[in-house]
């Protein structure tokens, strides 16, 4: 009778293989029957092969379970079928010769199936079979159980005291509950004592704000992912309600209730303790491996698969995980770790670890020099007896308590690719000939690690190839200085690192610091707050990241600082908010981890510099600094250019202001309204100018014009225009007169000349209300007067314009604005709005200008601009102004 059932189906492409592996093995974890995981997976990666490689088909993988065992079935839709044949010596398991011949396939039918599949099922299965239909074919095999003892699951030898796992007095184990969101529904008393947390505090909260989980770009397994799994097991750590983050060993395991609604619990010990929940490795002890696995002379495992197990995990660090743990059981000692040489092979990167403090396990680098030991060099294989007597022989263990270690180096075609090492805290635990087993062991797991290792760096390089392209498409893409520094800030954390600061320097001044950043959002203000109190790093301008200690020493200070006061108070005195030891040792946690500065540096000088760094006991690894390194370059350029766009549109529009009248005057008896607006983002000046000026006593003069082009030689006859035509009018001459100088003046320029449309006039009220202007329109869009009755005519008659022949004749123009009336004036930028292939023209514009009866200067001028911004939905790509004069009436 089938009590359980999952099923997956797997599209025709390599990858498929490794995920229906994954899926078989964590269902029959999930399910219990560990004895048959590595079986079953075997006989699963080949008919998936065949299914998704050979016949090129997707493939169904089908578990069932009942009582006695288990039974898979892998279906594809390559329904060819072969000959039974049958030569009474071979059945497939299901009864008598020619009892079930339908199932019947004998050795030559094998022979061609051109896979292992199913002559691996003949080997391992209990029974087997396939099926066919027009449309499908599945192949089956069944796995019995093995008889277990009664009320025993596993059971391990007998062994002295002096070898059982060290734990502490009280062994606390903490039940965590999370469900299918990640967040935290369960939290039992051993969680609150061992955490620090009380369950108040952690509650409703997602697991991934308490669990420091690794985070380097493209390796690992994610913590969500682990969660989604039915069964995992490994280490990590959580951060205490003390600021603290201790080692753990957790097993997860997803459950579903009486609803159907899925969740995990996660049993959590400290990683010392870990023997109290690890499950014991599939397949014999290494000590005397039963069953055929064959060994040398030292009694040391032969193959790869018989130290690692298999299967042997698909990524770097499970491969690396994996070795350290089965290198410490196999010499029964009470840490491991293992080293990666770097690329160079002048450091080892420590990148697995059991047994360790947290801030030995991951990323801290170790000189080759360092790691020389009996035998002088790192590339031998080497026994301490007793460390506290080789003070610094072996850098990574200093301060753990641990006395007696083995170390032997790992090759590839006799070139060091890393440093494999066990290590006990009894003084000589280790002879030569365990170093000789030991190196027997990394022989076999050399070229496997380097090839994973290989693969790795690929990946992690296209990876940082597609950062660094984003990252570079991100930072051109703005030339504003603070949205340029929190972009990188935001580009480094969390991807890169758990904080960043940037500091600016400009010239003949200090470092100040600009910005700053925390993967937690709370702590980026005491973050800032402990920055701000020490000293910034000096600028220098080397290649490379370079280690600072600074904040992470003022933080531990400032932290007990903190306690000692609290301590010295007796507990009578309340603490200020934020001040208090708990709130300081957060601090100092995140900053306690590894620190490094990259200058920023562009065009031969340092501008600034981005400071990285890690939450408490961690490294940066070697890639990690390479990519930030590129980073910073191009963030450097990035940050300069935004300071010279900083500079050069500060300047434009001081210039450009220069070019406009800082104020109009207050004329009696008319109302006076400018709008003027500047095309672009303020990065170019001249074009568009307007004024208006007092020339005597009770005449005004008034312009609106228009240069041709843009940049500093528009500006200059913008300028020359604007200013000319004060001067030339408070001299008493004639509007003609003053535009003809005007002229010569902008021919005088020469090369640097530029055509000019102008509308200028002089008004003068008088006593009746009326007000009299007389103009010249010089080539400029005609002005449009508006009458009470709401019509519309134009108040000028077209002339030539400036700045293109020498003898020009222009004639004025005379004319009385009514009490009611309106002159209105504009640039090209108006009548010029263009949607496609449709222009507003004079005519939208006197349209526009019909329907403002009434209304004043403002008003008409506002009007205006909101029906030519109306237009077209795209913005003005050209200056507009203008400038109405109104009548008003009594």
């Amino acid at each position: 009778m089938v009590t359980a059932r999952a099923a997956a189906t797997f599209e025709p492409v390599g990858r498929s293989v490794a995920s229906a592996r994954g899926f078989v093995r964590d269902t029959l974890q999930g399910w219990g029957f560990s004895e048959v995981v590595d079986d079953a997976v075997v006989l699963v990666s080949e008919l998936v092969t065949n299914a998704v490689v050979h016949a090129g088909t997707a493939a169904e993988v089908t578990c069932l379970r009942d009582e006695a065992g288990i039974r898979i079935e892998v279906a594809d839709r390559y329904p060819k079928r072969t000959v039974p044949l049958y030569d009474g010596t071979y059945t497939n398991g299901a009864g008598a010769p020619g009892e079930d011949p339908a199932f019947e396939v004998g050795p030559a039918e094998l022979e061609r199936e051109g896979g292992r599949g199913l002559l691996l099922c003949a080997a391992l299965a209990t029974r087997w079979g396939v099926d066919y239909t027009p449309t499908r074919k599945r192949v089956w095999f069944r796995l019995d159980l093995p008889a277990r003892a009664a009320g025993t699951r596993f059971a391990g030898p007998q062994v002295p005291d002096r070898l059982l796992p060290a734990a502490d007095s009280a062994v606390l184990v903490a039940v965590v509950r999370v469900d299918s969101e990640g967040v935290v529904t369960g939290w039992n008393q051993d969680a609150e004592q061992l955490f620090s947390l009380p369950a108040a505090e952690v509650l409703g909260k997602p697991l991934s704000g308490f669990a420091a989980w690794p985070q380097t770009p493209g390796t690992g397994l994610g913590l969500e992912e682990a969660l989604r799994l039915s069964r995992w097991e490994g280490s990590y750590g959580v951060r205490c309600g003390d600021g603290r983050t201790i080692p753990v060993y957790g097993s997860h395991l997803r459950v579903r209730d009486s609803e159907g609604v899925a969740s995990t619990v996660c049993l959590l010990v400290r990683d010392l303790e870990r023997a109290v929940l690890q499950s014991p490795f599939r397949g014999q002890p290494l000590d005397g491996i039963a069953g055929g696995a064959q060994h040398d002379s030292a009694g040391s495992p032969t193959s790869f698969d018989a130290f690692i197990g298999s299967p042997a995990p698909d990524d770097l660090d499970g491969l690396l995980q994996r070795t350290v743990e089965r290198a410490r059981d196999m010499l029964d000692g009470d840490a491991a770790y293992l080293l990666l040489a770097t690329d160079d092979e002048t450091e080892l990167e420590v990148r697995a670890s059991c047994g360790l403090p947290s801030g030995r396990q991951r990323f801290a680098r170790v000189p080759v020099e360092a790691c020389a030991g009996r035998y002088g060099s790192a590339r031998l294989p080497a026994v301490h007896d007793d460390l506290t007597d080789q003070q610094g022989a072996v850098p990574l263990l200093t301060g753990t308590g641990l006395r007696s270690v083995v170390t032997v180096p790992l090759k590839v075609e006799g070139r060091l690719t890393g440093s494999l090492g066990v290590a006990a805290q009894a003084t000589g635990q280790y002879r030569n000939e365990d170093a000789l087993r030991l190196q027997f062991a990394a022989d076999r797991i050399a070229l496997a690690v380097e090839s994973a290792r290989l693969t790795e760096l690929e990946r992690l390089r296209r990876g940082s190839l597609s950062f660094l392209v984003e990252a570079s498409d991100l930072l051109a893409g703005t030339l504003e200085r603070d949205q340029t520094l929190a972009l990188m800030a935001q580009m480094t954390v969390p991807t890169l690192a758990a904080w960043c600061a940037v500091y600016t320097i400009s010239e003949h001044s200090s470092p100040e610091l600009a910005f700053v950043l925390h993967e937690d959002e709370d702590q980026i203000d005491g973050l800032r707050e402990l920055l701000a109190r020490i000293p910034p790093p000096e600028p220098l301008n080397l290649p490379g990241a370079r280690d600072w200690r600074a904040p992470a020493e003022e933080a531990h200070d400032a932290a007990m600082r903190v306690s000692l006061r609290s301590l010295g108070r007796g507990g009578t005195t309340r603490p200020t908010p934020g001040s208090g030891p708990a709130t300081a040792l957060a601090t100092a946690a995140t900053v306690g981890g590894e620190t490094v500065v990259l200058p920023l540096v562009a065009r031969n000088r340092v501008i600034g510099m981005l400071t990285l760094g890690k939450a408490a006991d961690e490294k940066f690894r070697r890639e990690i600094l390479e990519l930030a390194e590129d980073l910073s370059r191009r963030a450097a350029l990035a940050l300069d250019n935004a300071r010279l766009y900083s500079e050069r549109t500060a300047i434009s529009r001081a210039l450009q202001r220069s070019l406009l009248p800082p104020d109009l005057p207050k004329i009696p008896g008319v109302e006076v309204e400018v709008i003027y607006r500047a095309a672009g983002e303020g990065n170019e000046v001249g074009g568009d100018f307007y004024d208006v000026f007092t020339i005597r006593e009770g005449t005004y003069g008034f312009a609106i014009g228009d240069v041709c082009g843009t940049g500093p030689e528009a500006a200059s006859v913008t300028g020359l225009a604007r200013h000319s035509l004060r001067l030339l009018a408070r001299e008493g001459l004639s509007a003609p007169e003053v535009l003809k100088r005007l002229n010569a003046a902008i021919l005088d320029e020469g090369a640097r000349s530029r055509f000019l449309t102008l509308l200028y006039g002089e008004m003068t009220p008088r006593q009746d209300g009326t007000v009299e202007l007389r103009s010249v329109c010089a080539g400029h869009p005609l002005p449009l007067r508006l009458k009470q009755d709401g019509t519309v005519s134009a108040a000028a008659e077209p002339q030539p314009l400036l700045g293109v022949i020498e003898d020009l004749e222009l004639v004025e123009e005379t004319f009385v604005l009514d009490p009611g009336d309106v002159l209105l004036c504009v640039t090209d930028g108006i009548t010029e709005r263009r949607e496609g292939s449709r222009m507003l023209g004079d005519d939208g514009l006197a349209e526009v200008l019909s329907g403002c009866t009434g209304l004043t200067a403002g008003a008409v001028a506002a009007r205006v601009l909101r029906a030519v911004e109306r237009f077209a939905p795209e913005p003005a790509s050209d200056d507009m102004a203008i400038l109405a004069l109104r009548v008003p009436t009594p």
